[in-house]
């Protein structure tokens, strides 16, 4: 048998889903839902917490509980590293009309705030491994996030790693300020001669830190999916690595195997 906080969200649920609260609606005060529903305040407040962990409603401090608006779907293939490699020579007028945050979210350019940062840094244990370089070479970071304009939240949190004497070649990609750069990583890697050859991609999915939950605004209980990129140039270098985290409770992440044909 259902517990009373279980009945209650099973209403509340069934009363958002019926469109009778939409998207962005408060919620009745939790002393009115109290008083319609005849249980006491932490039953009342258990029935919530499920909502809140289901991503149905959230609580805005100070203001009450709110029917959550539904986040821009990411749908993000394996197939995006070759449509990105087929831009990297595009006209640079022709690689500005659309990035890869746009191809996976349907987004225009102008919907789209961008951020990024860049900052020099010494390889650790886990960077020296992956890149076959010694602990201590300097390296670059950039730290990208991009949120659609009207929502509070990024799509994703992204740390990427460059070896900097590689880059160094082209000044310019030592520079933040020139971001977002047309055509993304592969097309700055073009501009000092380096062509890929595969990108590996690792997932693994873990609770977020209160820091990435807050940034992300993962309703509680929700997943981080973890995704370590690892592109090679065509003599088999490591050339870049990518920490991506992404929010569980709008990411769809599909992959494709094209199989030979006997």
């Amino acid at each position: 048998m259902a517990k009373a906080y279980e009945r209650i969200a099973d209403d509340l649920r069934d009363r958002i889903r019926a469109g009778e609260l939409s998207p962005g609606d408060r919620l009745p005060s939790e002393t009115a839902l109290v008083d319609e529903y005849g249980k006491s305040l932490p039953t009342l407040r258990q029935a919530l917490a499920l909502l809140q962990a289901e991503g149905l409603i959230e609580k805005q401090h100070g203001r009450g509980n709110f029917v959550r608006r539904p986040r821009t779907r990411v749908l993000r293939t394996n197939l995006r590293h070759q449509w990105e490699k087929d831009r990297a020579r595009e006209p640079e007028q022709q690689r500005k009309k659309t990035g890869a945050t746009e191809h996976d979210t349907g987004l225009e350019v102008d919907d789209l705030v961008f951020h990024a940062s860049y900052e020099q840094v010494e390889a650790g244990a886990e960077l020296a491994e992956i890149f076959d370089v010694p602990v201590g070479t300097i390296m670059l970071e950039r730290t990208y996030r991009t949120r659609y304009r009207a929502e509070d939240y990024p799509f994703s949190l992204v740390d990427s790693y460059l070896v900097r004497d590689v880059v160094s070649a082209n000044p310019d990609l030592l520079d933040a300020a020139n971001e977002p750069w047309p055509g993304g990583t592969q097309s700055q890697l073009h501009t000092i001669g380096i062509e890929l050859d595969r990108i590996d991609e690792r997932v693994l999915a873990r609770p977020p830190s209160a820091e990435e939950a807050e940034e992300l605004g993962l309703p509680p209980g929700t997943s981080l999916i973890v995704l370590g990129k690892t592109s090679y140039d065509i003599t088999g270098r490591v050339v870049e690595h990518s920490f991506v985290r992404l929010p569980g409770d709008r990411t769809v992440m599909t992959y494709t195997t094209p199989l030979e044909r006997w």
